[in-house]
């Protein structure tokens, strides 16, 4: 707002005279930090020293000056950072501030290069889905989270492994870590330490029912899964697959942006949808945290399946599961140069059915994992005896 400067010249010569600057403000409504700027400027060296005068101020008010001060502080450190000025379009403006994401609090952020809260906010959660920078810079932390984490034998939480991460020369705030220690379920041993031994506990139970015998009768007997991560140019895509041991068949798959428990579940009702199995059924996979996630094992429970995981350092205990996401890096995903997302997904979708139907398997004496189990369902529909491989005994 605009004060006429006859206004200005009147509210000082009064506080020059002895009213105070609260009264003044509470009369005029306006705020104490401007009566002091116009003391400062209309009421010479005088004014200066009374503003100034650490006696005039309460400790709210003490407290809040410094307060401005540290954000002031901040601000240009901002605009010394940025690669643009406050006239800048607000297009590049929000792509630098984006950069700054997580080191400075938004409201300094916005103040600096004159942006909208709002607008930058809504930037910032619509890059969230798209914006190769923001999942490249998530993944880099979840890495530097992790050691950090582990570092300190798992008993640091989200403010001190900030504490630590600044010490060494990166700029984040607490909510982010945070955030990052959700994400990837982690959680300080001294707040879940009777949780995490009781789920130690129970992990000793779960063994490795397989035992690197990757043989089944039938299908539907026993799932081997795995997850495994993509680069394309720099975002990071995490595929979740199930094989049917049996017939060797990818029987479900699906693509996401995030390794969470979320992702293995999804894919195995995708695959308990679509095979219907009878009781009994095994579902191996490795120890890692999606699959050992109390959600996921609540989902085996209903079903009543058995899960077996691979020894802890082993991963040739789920052979099968690895060998198929080698095979297809190999033979897809390291021969083509694949542009976006939509035809990064086509093109393993395309794979998973050559795969299926097409590519013989020298496990399965170069037949298709589709025509073994056509073999086996002929040969059940006959009433003949089967052996492991689907053909008849001898």
């Amino acid at each position: 707002m605009v004060y006429p400067e006859e206004l200005k010249t009147d509210i000082v010569a009064q506080h020059k005279n002895g009213v105070s600057v609260k009264q003044l403000s509470t009369e005029y409504g306006i705020c104490v930090r401007t009566i002091y700027r116009w003391a400062n400027i209309y009421g010479g060296n005088q004014a200066a020293e009374i503003s100034n005068d650490p006696q005039q101020y309460s400790a709210k008010e003490y407290h809040n000056h410094v307060r401005r001060i540290t954000k002031l502080e901040n601000i240009i450190s901002v605009l010394k950072t940025v690669n643009c000025t406050v006239h800048a379009p607000l297009k590049e403006r929000l792509l630098e501030l984006e950069q700054l994401y997580g080191q400075y609090d938004v409201h300094t952020l916005c103040e600096a290069l004159e942006v909208s809260r709002g607008t930058f906010y809504n930037h910032i959660l619509r890059n969230k889905r798209s914006n190769a920078w923001f999942e490249k810079r998530r993944e880099e932390y979840r890495v530097l989270v992790q050691e950090v984490f582990d570092e300190y034998r798992q008993v640091l939480g989200a403010e001190k492994i900030r504490a630590i991460l600044v010490q060494r020369g990166h700029k984040v705030s607490t909510a982010y870590v945070a955030s990052l220690l959700r994400d990837m379920g982690l959680a300080s041993v001294r707040t879940s330490a009777k949780h995490d031994y009781r789920k130690i506990q129970e992990l000793e139970k779960k063994k490795n029912i397989l035992q690197q015998q990757f043989k089944a009768d039938r299908p539907n007997q026993i799932w081997v899964s795995d997850v495994t991560c993509f680069k394309l140019k720099d975002r990071y895509f995490y595929i979740c697959a199930i094989l049917d041991l049996f017939s060797r068949k990818v029987i479900a798959y699906k693509i996401s942006k995030k390794n969470s428990t979320q992702l293995i579940t999804t894919t195995f009702k995708m695959a308990w949808n679509h095979r219907n199995p009878e009781t009994g059924l095994i579902f191996h996979s490795d120890r890692g945290s999606q699959y050992t996630a109390y959600q996921f094992q609540q989902l085996l429970h209903e079903r009543s399946v058995r899960q077996s995981l691979s020894n802890p350092g082993r991963p040739h205990d789920n052979a099968v599961a690895e060998s198929f996401f080698a095979t297809l890096k190999k033979e897809d995903f390291y021969r083509k140069d694949y542009k976006s997302e939509s035809e990064f997904k086509r093109g393993i979708a395309s794979y998973i059915e050559f795969y299926n139907t097409k590519r013989p398997h020298r496990t399965l004496k170069n037949v298709t994992p589709c025509q073994m189990e056509e073999a086996f369902m002929e040969k059940q529909s006959n009433g003949k005896n089967l052996n492991a491989q689907g053909f008849e005994s001898p």
